[in-house]
């Protein structure tokens, strides 16, 4: 059977044989050896309510409408991504490890009831209750970029507040520089456990400065509605800026130290992923290009776009680097 190239596309977006393989050959890696090294955190979305395309033990867990109202901080001029990519196409380990696990496995994750317990460098330890959470602040509609570690890019309108009005409820001392986030964890629940040497549960952390920068999002839903298991719910930190790892999912529990935590994939392989892992498109993964990324749900002829230096907020967030040497500090 013969199959020729259709002439729209250009032969600038026809993967090469090169290319094909260091893909195929992460796929298995990813599959196969999660204790090496990894990727992590992202997903995708649409203009359909969430729970419809749900498989049928998420879907109880979603389509709860939130009040929000418009965010300045909203990047606008960008397709957003579909909602069926954003949930089904997702990074979460703990429910497994390849990207359609998640919104198989994730049904059994518990929601209701949810806290979260700050403690280290704060003025008295506190635990915060979700609902008391969400009447915080007003929620925001926010669409940023994602870029995941893995060179590929969506666009998803998230629902939030910043982080800093959560954290000063935490009244955290000055002695506080750093901000650890550790995500729910039940051996009991999560089904890819006892295939994994991931040590959980996982961890991540900011430095107090990125963690306080209005960008940064405490965020409760996309979409207008609730998070959906697979996509972190019930609440999970989005930093636009950095590869979607840095934005830990399902939190319970907020640590601030004055040094700067462990956290999950930089102990893993500190050699592929840093801790500050800024989206920097002139420091490459070692087994990867991170120049361009893929376009989640765009057509295959416009899905390779050229990646953006702070994932295309250098203007808001480079003044926090000053000074840094950003390909030795990753």
């Amino acid at each position: 059977m013969l199959i020729g190239k259709p002439a729209d596309i250009p032969s600038s977006a026809i993967t090469s044989k090169d290319e094909y393989a260091r893909q195929k050959s992460r796929r298995r890696f990813l599959r196969n050896a999660i204790a090496g090294v990894a990727a992590a955190s992202a997903t995708a979305l649409g203009g359909e309510r969430v729970g419809e395309l749900f498989e049928p033990r998420i879907r109880a867990l979603a389509g709860t409408k939130l009040d929000t109202v418009k965010s300045p901080l909203s990047t606008t001029g960008e397709t957003l991504t579909s909602l069926d990519d954003i949930t089904h196409y997702n990074n979460f380990y703990e429910f497994g490890t390849d990207k359609g696990d998640p919104s198989k496995n994730a049904g059994g994750l518990p929601t209701r009831p949810w806290t979260i317990k700050v403690d280290g460098q704060v003025k008295n330890p506190k635990t915060f209750d979700i609902e008391a959470l969400l009447k915080l602040r007003p929620l925001e509609d926010r669409v940023y970029r994602f870029r995941c570690v893995e060179a590929w890019s969506m666009v998803i309108p998230w629902v939030g507040y910043s982080l800093s009005e959560f954290i000063k409820q935490c009244e955290p001392l000055s002695t506080a520089k750093y901000v650890q986030f550790l995500s729910y964890y039940n051996g009991k629940v999560e089904k890819w456990a006892s295939e994994s040497t991931i040590a959980w549960p996982y961890s991540e952390g900011l430095r107090m400065d990125e963690a306080m920068h209005p960008l940064t999002l405490m965020t409760f839903g996309l979409y207008g509605e609730v998070l959906p298991n697979q996509d972190g719910a019930p609440v999970r930190i989005i930093v636009p800026w950095k590869y979607g790892f840095k934005s830990a999912k399902s939190i319970v529990g907020v640590r601030f130290l004055d040094k700067a935590p462990p956290t999950t994939w930089n102990d893993l392989a500190p050699n592929e992923y840093g801790f500050y892992s800024n989206v920097n498109p002139d420091v490459d993964h070692p087994r990867w290009s991170q120049k361009t990324e893929r376009r989640i749900g765009l057509p295959f002829y416009a899905q390779r776009k050229t990646t953006l230096m702070f994932n295309g907020y250098a203007e808001q967030v480079a003044s926090l680097y000053n000074g840094m040497n950003l390909k030795r500090e990753f």
